[in-house]
This record gives structure tokens, sequence and C-alpha cells, in this order.
């Protein structure tokens, strides 16, 4: 996969400061653990989509300082020697534990546990907040428009408008585990065993004497699903008229064809044009659309029953549109004190920003009909049952609980790194695809609604809250 970093200067400066400090008082082998979660869901939405974790895996396992890397270093007269020998061996050979691809997460839960010597996890902080935020991010926004679309057919046409290579290619992966069923990037087609799709251009219809030479030129080098664009000079005056005349053609040597619309008013056209093709006698030729679509869009579209079949969307979907960042931090934990672990915690004047500490689990608690009803944190000692009454507090750490009783009990984090090397295959884009797509049924509509959605619950255990007052409560002391 050619879109990987495997230099480990793929990370912020001051990592590597840092690094150096732990390095010259002796504590760069102590053993840590660092949570990447979020803060809250992009395009005040009630739920978002991990994506990520594959490209992630592999790029641990060859993140390392070159020769050349150590060299540049050197120039910048802010490293011992030794310490760039250090880095010469540098390998990250922690352990990584994570949700799956395609789950469906909500704001404060770990997402991924990266357990390390303090060093390595240190350094790898920027590789993980860079891979999982963008493409967390893209593959929610792949999911509104998909449920948008009423699950329907979106094609991701955003490689030209993408931030640059990487974007693109990461922007694909991300947007087929969110719902997308192919893309026009045919390098992603290829680097993830993806359907590639794609119409004609304006160009194309433009080079020709006529639009009608244009239309009968591609069907006869594309019979096999050809899909016209139909808007480059008129679409009801002139584009449906030549693509009915050369779908007869392709009709007679038993081929099907397809129209595009890329301007105009999607909502009049796609009637008009479905008219015209039904009047034809083509009840199937299908309505591809595109211009500028985003879930907002696409659902007014679908409420008012335009007859549109593919939905091709691009540069809102690989951008994100409105929403340009994933809130995802990546916040230390608990760190080894002598031979025991001790919990740490970041303390903020604003609750909402004080982090969780120590070594944590989540866990799905579901109720009847397989229904989530709410996630819970946990120390990591910890381990809810079903049928077990298990009290859910309020994660800010106020008087706020509610008692529940699970029909079954699902956890979140699993292993998939030890020693730096993942523990089985990295599962493909399509098992990713379907998981996320089972998860949805898992909740209720209320919380998959694009405006004002339900406030999907995440909470900590008793266990957990206890230890996080009684650090407030130490912390603040120490003022």
């Amino acid at each position: 996969m050619n879109n990987i970093v495997n230099s480990a200067l793929f990370t912020d400066f001051y990592e590597l400061t840092m690094a150096q400090g732990y390095w010259k008082r002796g504590i760069n082998e102590h053993r840590v653990v660092f949570d990447y979660f979020f803060r809250r869901h992009p395009f005040s939405g009630g739920y978002s989509v991990f994506a990520g974790l594959g490209t992630l895996l592999e790029a641990l396992e060859n993140f390392h300082f070159s020769q050349d890397d150590l060299a540049y270093l050197e120039t910048l007269d802010m490293f011992e020697k030794g310490f760039l020998d250090y880095l010469g061996n540098f390998k990250f050979s922690g352990d990584l534990l994570s949700a799956k691809e395609g789950e469906l997460i909500f704001p404060q839960e770990p997402i991924v546990r990266v357990e390390g010597d303090l060093v390595q996890a240190q350094i790898v902080e920027g590789l993980v907040l860079n891979t999982l935020n963008f493409q967390s991010l893209i593959a929610t926004k792949s999911a509104r428009i998909w449920l948008a679309s009423q699950k329907g057919k979106i094609m991701e046409f955003g490689l030209r408008r993408a931030q640059g290579s990487d974007g693109a290619l990461s922007a694909t992966r991300a947007s087929f585990i969110g719902g997308a069923y192919g893309t026009s990037n045919t390098l992603a087609g290829k680097l993830y065993n993806l359907p590639v799709l794609g119409t004609m251009a304006h160009s194309w219809v433009m080079s020709y004497a006529s639009e009608l030479e244009a239309f009968k030129a591609y069907a006869e080098i594309y019979p096999k699903g050809a899909t016209f664009l139909i808007d480059t000079y008129n679409t009801l005056e002139s584009g449906i008229t030549n693509a009915i005349a050369v779908g007869k053609d392709l009709e007679a040597k038993g081929y099907s064809f397809g129209v595009r619309l890329d301007s105009g008013d999607i909502d009049y056209l796609s009637r008009k044009v479905r008219e015209r093709l039904d009047d034809a006698g083509f009840p199937d030729a299908t309505i591809v659309v595109s211009n500028e679509l985003d879930e907002a869009i696409i659902e007014h579209l679908i409420a008012s029953n335009a007859p549109i079949d593919v939905w091709g969307v691009g540069t809102k979907l690989v951008t994100g549109g409105d929403d340009a960042a994933f809130t995802g931090v990546y916040k230390l934990a608990a760190m080894q004190s002598g031979a025991s672990e001790k919990a740490v915690m970041k303390v903020s004047d604003n609750p909402e920003k004080s982090t969780n500490p120590g070594r944590k689990n989540v866990f799905r608690l579901f109720g009847e009909c397989d229904t989530a009803r709410l996630d819970i944190i946990t120390l990591g000692d910890e381990k809810p049952e079903p049928g077990m009454e298990i009290v859910a507090n309020h994660p800010s750490g106020d008087y706020r609980r509610l008692n529940i009783v699970p029909v079954k009990v699902e956890p979140l984090l699993s292993k998939v790194m030890e020693k730096g090397r993942k523990l089985e295959n990295i599962p493909s884009l399509k098992e990713s695809q379907d998981h996320f797509a089972g998860r949805l049924a898992s909740f209720d509509t209320t919380y998959l609604r694009q405006l004002n959605p339900h406030l999907y619950k995440v909470s900590v255990s008793t266990k957990l809250r206890e230890l996080k007052l009684g650090l407030i409560k130490k912390y603040m002391k120490t003022k």
C-alpha cells in the first residue's frame, strides 16, 4: 500500500524533543498506556464511524528512522549522538487494543488503547491521530450520505477535489467503509480492491461534431453499461433525445444504458428525464446524478421522491464538507511506577476536557431485540455480565446515574497488535463495510437521524468514577 508513511519523522517535532528528554532521564523504557478517543461528533450528528485502523497497523509495522532521517535530525543541532543512535534502532514494539473498523463510536470512550514504552508510544502519536482522525471523519460523512440516500448507490467521485494524493486514497478507503459502493479513483481501486466506476466527461461530448455522434461512438466502444452525460448543451432539448436514440440501438443488441445529470435543477430534470425514458420504453434505464451533492441535498431529493438511481458524490464527501476535522485526541492514561501501574489524568476547569484515568475497556450494553442501550467505560479488571445490575454514571463525574440490567454485553476493544506485529490479517474493506451496516440495525433510528439526533449515552463505571474523582481531588490540592 504505497500511501503508508514509513518514516518516523512523520511526527510533531516536540515528540522528538520530549523523547530525548525521556532518554536522558532514563525513563524511556517505562511502560505507558495512551488512549485514542474523540470529544464530539462531526456534522452535529449522533454517531461516528471508526476507520483507519488497517492503515495504521500496517504503518506501525514499518515505522522507522532511516539513515537519511537521522542525518537530517543531526543537522538541527538539537539531538545528542547517543540519542540518534537510539533512534537508529527504533521500532514500534507495543500492543494495540482497538474497536473494529466500521464500528459506531461515541465521544469520550477509548477507541484505541496503545501500550508500550514511553518513547515509542509518544513518537507514534502524530501517526495515530493523522490516520484515524481523517478516515473516521470521511467514513462518518459517507455514512450520513448513504443513510440520506436510504442506503442507495453512492459513487465516490472525489479524487480531483481531495487534499493531495494521500488524502484522495485515504478518503476513498474510508468512504467505502461508510457505505459507498465504488470509486472513480483507479489507484485506490487497485490498492484496496474496490469497484472502479465512471461515465464520460463533457470534453468527450464536445470533442465530436455533434452530441449524437459522441454518444454513438461511446456506445460502440463501451456498450455494456453505457451511461451518457446529457447536460453538455441542453438536457431536455438534445441530451435525453440523443441518449434515447442511441439507447434504442443498444437495446437491439441486448444492452441497457443510463444517463447522468451533472448540473441544473436535479429534482426537476430527473423527473422530466424519467418521463422521457419511460415514454420511450426504457423503464430500467438508470439516472445518475452529481454536482456538489451532500446528505442534506440527497435527503431532500429522496423526500420529494425524485427518480434517482445512483448518486455521484465528490467534494463534500472526501473533504468532510462543513466539518473539516475529527476531534480525536491521544492522552496518557497510565504509566509504570516501580513494579506497579499508576493511573494518570488531565484535569481541566472544563469537565468535558478532563480525561478518564487508568487502563480501561469499553462495553456495549444491549436490551431486548439486540438494541444498543448505552456504552460503559470501565477499568481494566471490570467485566460487566448479562443479567447483572450495572450502575452507569455520567462521564463528567456528576451525580447523574442509572441502573441497567443488560440482556447482552459486548466488549468493543480487542487486541489487534502485539509486540509491534498485527495479530491477524487486516479485514477486507468489504468486511468492515458489512460490520458498519450490521451495526446500524442495533441502534434506534433516533440516534441516526440527520437533524437533532437523540443523544446515545456513554457512561463510566462506579469504580472508574471514584478513581477519577479521587485524582481530581488530589491534583486540585497540589495546585
